[in-house]
This record gives C-alpha cells, sequence and structure tokens, in this order.
C-alpha cells in the first residue's frame, strides 16, 4: 500500500518538491542565453507553447505510471505489462533510468560542489580568511572532492529523513527561499546601468526566426530536459501521491511553475550579463555568441560582482546560494530514484539505502573527479544527451501501447467520474502515443548527428 511506503502529506508539499526537482542549474544558467542567442521573445513563446505540447505529456505518463504501481520505474513498468516480453524490456528500462539518474547526480554534485564553495567564499573572504576562499574556488581535486562530498551529505540527509519528513519538509522550505531570491536578485538587477539592454534582447522577439528550425528544436529539446523527463524522478514522486488526487491538474501546476521558474530566471541572468559588459567583461564568445553554462557563471557574473564594490558580496553570496538552493532540490529527487529501489526491491530501510547510494555515486563522482579532462563530458553526454531521450521513449511507448486503456481509464477516474469524458483522455492517450515518441527522437536525432 502507498501509506506503508511513504506519502506525500498536502498536495502544496507534492507540487513544490515536484517542481524542485524539475527546477535545476538548467533553468537558470542555460534556457536565459537559449532564449537570448534564438531569437529573444520568440524563442521563450516557442520554448512555453512546447513545454505544454511535449513536456506536459511525458510528465503525466510518469507520475500516472508512478501512481498506479505506488512503486519504483522497474516496478510500475512490469505491473503493466501483460506479457513476458514486455515485463523483461519494462524491467531493463527501469534499471536503466536509476543508473542514468545516478549518472546523473555524479557529475551534478561535482557542479553543485562548486555553487557552495562560491556560496561560501565570498563571506569567507571578507572575514579575511582569503586562503580558504580562494582554495573554495580553485577547482583543485581536493576540493572538489570535498564539496561534492558535502553536497552529496546534505542531499543523502534529506532523502533518508522519508517523504513527508525529508523530501516534503525541505522542499516547502527551500523553493519559496528559491523565489524569492531569484526575484529579489533580478529586481536588484534592474537598477544597474545596462539592464534595459538585457531585458532588451530578452523580451524583443526576432520573428525572423521563429520558423527556424534550430530555434524549434532548441525550444523542443528545453521543454523536455528542463522537467527533469525520462529518468524516473516524477515517476518515484508520483508513486508517493493519494489516489484522491486529480492528476492532470497537479502536473499542468507543476509544468506551470518550472516553466515560469526558467523564464523568471531570465530576467536575472540576461540582465546581469548586460550590465556586467556595460562595466567592461567580456559577455561573448570569438564567434559573436552569448558566453553561457560554466563561464558565464563563473567567470562573467564573478567579475560583475567583484566590480559592484561592498554590495557585490550580498549580491555574489544570495546568487550562489540560489543556485545551490536550485541544485539540492533536483538532487534529492535524483538519489531517490535508487534508494526507493532499494528499500522496494532489498526492504533495507532509508537510512542503509540512502547511505549506500549516495556513497556508491560519491565514489563515481571521485572517479570523474581524477579524470575529470575526458570523463566529465562523456558522462554527461552519456546520460543527457543519449540516456534521458531513449528513456522518455520507452516511457511513452509503455503509457501509451503497453499500458491497457481500460487500466489507464481506471487510473484516472479514481478521482475524477467523468474522466472519460474529458478533453484529457480524449487527447493525451493517443498524443503520448503517437507525437510524443515521434517528437523526442527527432531531439534525439537532431542532438547526435
Amino acid at each position: 500500500m502507498a501509506t506503508s511506503r511513504g506519502q506525500f502529506g498536502t498536495r502544496t508539499g507534492f507540487i513544490l518538491a515536484a517542481a524542485g526537482s524539475a527546477v535545476g542549474l538548467g533553468n537558470i544558467w542555460g534556457f536565459p542565453t537559449q532564449a537570448a542567442s534564438n531569437g529573444g521573445a520568440a524563442f521563450v513563446l516557442v520554448y512555453l507553447i512546447l513545454a505544454f505540447l511535449l513536456a506536459y505529456p511525458v510528465l503525466m505518463a510518469e507520475l500516472l505510471l508512478g501512481r498506479h504501481a505506488h512503486g519504483n520505474s522497474v516496478r510500475a513498468l512490469t505491473q503493466i505489462s501483460s506479457r513476458s516480453s514486455t515485463k523483461f524490456v519494462g524491467a531493463t528500462t527501469g534499471f536503466f533510468g536509476i543508473i542514468i539518474a545516478s549518472l546523473i547526480l555524479s557529475f551534478y554534485a561535482i557542479v553543485a560542489g562548486w555553487m557552495l564553495g562560491f556560496t561560501a567564499s565570498y563571506p569567507l573572504a571578507s572575514l579575511g580568511f582569503d586562503r580558504t576562499s580562494q582554495w573554495l574556488t580553485d577547482f583543485t581535486i581536493p576540493s572538489n572532492i570535498a564539496l561534492m562530498t558535502v553536497f552529496m551529505t546534505m542531499t543523502a540527509g534529506i532523502v533518508v529523513g522519508g517523504v513527508h519528513k525529508g523530501i516534503e519538509r525541505w522542499s516547502t522550505r527551500l523553493m519559496p527561499t528559491l523565489i524569492v531570491t531569484l526575484i529579489g536578485l533580478a529586481l536588484y538587477v534592474f537598477t544597474l546601468d545596462g539592464a534595459i539592454e538585457g531585458l532588451k534582447v530578452y523580451l524583443l522577439p526576432d520573428f525572423s526566426k521563429v520558423l527556424s528550425a534550430d530555434l524549434v528544436l532548441a525550444a523542443l529539446g528545453s521543454a523536455f530536459f528542463s522537467l527533469s523527463l525520462g529518468v524516473g524522478t516524477m515517476l518515484i514522486y508520483g508513486s508517493y501521491l493519494s489516489d484522491e488526487e486529480h492528476l492532470p491538474s497537479i502536473g499542468a501546476q507543476v509544468a506551470l511553475i518550472d516553466v515560469g521558474l526558467a523564464v523568471l530566471a531570465g530576467f536575472l541572468i540576461l540582465p546581469a550579463m548586460y550590465v556586467a559588459a556595460a562595466r567592461g567583461v567580456d559577455i561573448f564568445d570569438a564567434s559573436g555568441a552569448l558566453l553561457s553554462e560554466d563561464t558565464l557563471i563563473f567567470t562573467v557574473l564573478p567579475e560583475l560582482f567583484t566590480s559592484l564594490g561592498s554590495i557585490g558580496l550580498f549580491v555574489a553570496t544570495a546568487f550562489f546560494g540560489l543556485m545551490s538552493v536550485a541544485a539540492l532540490t533536483s538532487s534529492i529527487s535524483m538519489l531517490e530514484v535508487p534508494v526507493a529501489f532499494i528499500v522496494e526491491r532489498f526492504g533495507w530501510s532509508r537510512l542503509r539505502a540512502g547511505t549506500t547510494a549516495s556513497a556508491f555515486i560519491g565514489l563515481l563522482s571521485t572517479m570523474i573527479i581524477l579524470n575529470f579532462d575526458w570523463l566529465f563530458g562523456s558522462v554527461v553526454a552519456l546520460s543527457t544527451r543519449y540516456g534521458q531521450p531513449l528513456l522518455g521513449v520507452m516511457l511513452c511507448v509503455y503509457a501509451g501501447w503497453v499500458w491497457n486503456r481500460h487500466a489507464l481509464l481506471a487510473e484516472l477516474e479514481k478521482n475524477d467520474a467523468n474522466a472519460k469524458h474529458s478533453w484529457f483522455w480524449r487527447l493525451w492517450p493517443w498524443y503520448v502515443r503517437l507525437v510524443c515518441p515521434a517528437v523526442i527522437l527527432v531531439i534525439f536525432a537532431r542532438s547526435v548527428l
């Protein structure tokens, strides 16, 4: 029963936990620069449309599969299968999802550790601990391992607390903190010279790019990956939902918060970049494209914070604190994927399962750090470029083709007696069966060819 394995206590708790899982570092540092490089507001508009045309249906597939099984991804995909062949493929797919989630967390913990290091470095420097501050931001092997370990310990500490007392409790604290900090930083940046230019780049649409294949494909990729789909995190969270919850509406709320925060991040990052430019910081690469990702976060913005003088200390600490919170809300959902499997498959306590899983992932992270030049990029590509889209396709196949339509309808009717006559039932089964796999495969082919 669901109650024996933990359950979200409130709808709000689930929404904030699921939104926290979806809102990660990519939303904050990747989406804004993608938007700026692909037509500004035109990209944002296409992204918003595709988020609900593509990402929302796949999100619903994960939530429905999870709640139906009240179990991990292996159990969910085998439970809906009526043939031994589909049970085997389902179990393999579910287990592959656990591996991919663990691989993502292994490199994610390294980057998140950098965020923690930068968060602490500014206050320490202001107190005169210059050597310690420098050590935290030097990207050396010892500092990388230490910071990664701290982050994984924080993640494990939340996960072993359980669904209600761990994940839900901390999500309801961390997500409001993230939102308030993001809004506060954006409002402050608006007051600085150069911010308006960044807003223009972000908000003024370049309609000549709307029909561009590159823009559409970039928006499709952002829409799909922004919700952390394909690795079973939403499936696991869905398994902790009460049968009384109306999934189509609750899924829509999660998707709305996620895309809303991605768009909101643009109001911080793009103006901040052009504020930096106004202060003499180079924000373009050799090809004329906006700097993004690690260069943006660890080079451009720190130079901006330094140029702000004494107020820069508080702005920098708040910004990297924001990034750390975003990383943590995502990491707890990723760690929950292997932990839920271990608890349910082997009957271990959450403490034992969480400690073991986090230690194993920590070892993977250490291996990446020791072989960073070639292994980091390889793990990122294997897990996000190849693993996630293929898993997303398989989830759509199982939700749309393997799962019996009568059983699927019965799942929806648990909390909606009129589900058979709803727009969701009329559109979603065929959409997730035909449209979503095709679109995801297009994104996949585009990314690897």
